[in-house]
């Protein structure tokens, strides 16, 4: 095969590959070998029919489509070795020409890996947020502990919003009762807002033994035979219960903690906050560094690129739905989507990957970041462990070209966060507000110079 005319314009590669007459002439016959088990041709019998016949019938080139289809894979390969560029995605067959002499000739077209000009990327500013625990962190959390613990007990007295309401209910439209309008023993969370608009609001006030008419018109969204139906529900009230949230005291941090007081819970709580708002605060600050970081570089990303990433998502998806006992298409069905609609809403967060990715590749280009085969190691280690699997395992599945990468990245995106300059977010917000008050501050008022008969006047 002989490579000609390699051409690199506007982010693309393309290419010609000639292929010898005697090269194509087997490629033809291997595809007419193929093909002639389903032809049938009058007078012979099904897959008997000579290839001059069928070509007599159908025209010379009725095979040519898929004997370059069989030579493509090779004539893109050879092409490649002599461009010697990196590409990405699936190539394109342009054209392709049968001369006189039965030689074929086959124009390839590619994406070229795209070429990254980094901005800055080192000393970039991000704000940071505190990791200080206040009371109320440590309150809010004691409450929310308080109501996990809760006992629901039953109350006598009117019932009111967040109480528990046993009902039993029948629904009637125009009299006649509606196929899902009744039902006996119902728990309802008053305030859940788990039936139509209206109807908790109505049971509020209600003591248990009390039955009531409430009146309710369905939103003009439901479903077919309600939408914007004035009912009216029967209601008995049955029970009425409330949780009851446990006493705040040593008991109690015995109860729900390993901790014999409220005052060692509590400093428990504070330094658990404290490592969870100190690491959120670290991991928003390194993504808000590399943001800028992507932001000031420049890159055309070929379309391809984005298209190669939201297959691997769409490909882990059904995998994982797979698992699960179904298939892609019945997820899409039960998200409310098609595979269009879905690939179009994870489209812009793979561009982001992809672009994330680029800027990582060319920092750890510039800054000559290496990895050795003890981290290559060390890695396999710690993915055989947390999979539980024999380290060979790992190693016969995942290749040691793909651990470097991944180690190259992390690298260069650890010296790019360790770099960043991190501004208080209190400061930011309090500086923010100093600007603005200059800008709303009035102009000093100017004093107009006196005319002269005023001059005059005053003397």
């Amino acid at each position: 095969m002989d490579i000609k005319n390699i051409k690199r314009e506007d982010g693309k590669l393309s290419f010609q590959v000639l292929v010898d007459a005697e090269a194509f002439e087997k490629a033809v016959n291997q595809a007419y070998l193929k093909a002639k088990k389903s032809i049938y041709v009058p007078g012979f019998r099904k897959g008997k029919a000579p290839r001059m016949v069928i070509e007599g019938m159908y025209g010379t080139k009725v095979f040519y489509d898929d004997a370059v289809d069989s030579i493509a894979l090779d004539a893109f390969k050879a092409g490649m070795d002599e461009a010697k560029d990196r590409t990405v995605g699936d190539p394109a067959i342009t054209n392709y020409n049968v001369d006189d002499a039965k030689c074929l000739t086959i124009d390839f077209e590619t994406a070229l890996y795209p070429e990254v000009t980094l901005g800055q990327y080192k000393g970039l500013e991000a704000e940071k947020e505190s990791d200080k625990v206040s009371a109320a962190d440590v309150n809010k959390e004691l409450e929310a502990v308080r109501k996990r613990n809760a006992r629901i007990v039953t109350v006598d007295r009117k019932a009111k919003m967040g109480d528990t309401v046993n009902l039993d209910y029948d629904g009637y439209k125009d009299g006649v009762r509606f196929d899902g309008g009744k039902d006996e023993g119902h728990d309802l969370v008053l305030g859940s807002h788990s039936f139509v608009p209206g109807f908790e609001e109505q049971i509020v006030g209600m003591s248990a033994g009390e039955e009531k008419d409430i009146d309710i018109t369905f939103p003009e969204n439901y479903h077919e035979g309600l939408a914007g139906a004035a009912v009216v529900f029967k209601i008995k009230v049955n029970e009425i219960k409330e949780n009851q949230l446990p006493a705040l005291d040593d008991e109690f941090a015995k109860d729900v903690s390993e901790f014999d007081t409220l005052k060692d819970y509590k400093a428990s709580i504070k330094k658990d906050l404290a490592a969870q708002k100190k690491a959120t605060a670290e991991q928003n600050f390194r993504n808000a560094v590399l943001s800028k970081a992507v932001e000031n570089m420049t890159v055309d990303v070929p379309a391809a690129m984005i298209d190669e990433r939201v297959n691997t998502v769409i490909n882990d998806y059904a995998r994982n739905c797979a698992m699960q006992g179904l298939t892609l298409q019945q997820y899409f069905a039960m998200m409310g989507a098609d595979e269009a609609t879905f690939r179009g809403y994870i489209r812009p967060n793979a561009e982001k990957e992809v672009r994330s990715e680029l800027l990582l590749e060319k920092v750890a280009e510039v800054e000559n970041i290496t990895v050795t085969a003890e981290e290559i190691e060390e890695e396999y280690g710690k993915a055989a462990a947390s999979y539980n699997m024999e380290i060979d395992r790992v190693k016969a599945s995942v290749p040691s070209e793909m651990i470097e990468r991944d180690l190259k990245l992390r690298k260069a995106a650890d010296l790019i966060a360790d770099s960043g300059v991190a501004i208080d977010k209190a400061e930011s917000a309090e500086d923010e507000g100093t600007a603005e008050k200059e800008e709303k501050k009035p102009a000093a008022k100017k004093t107009a110079a006196k005319k002269p008969a005023e001059e005059a006047k005053e003397e």
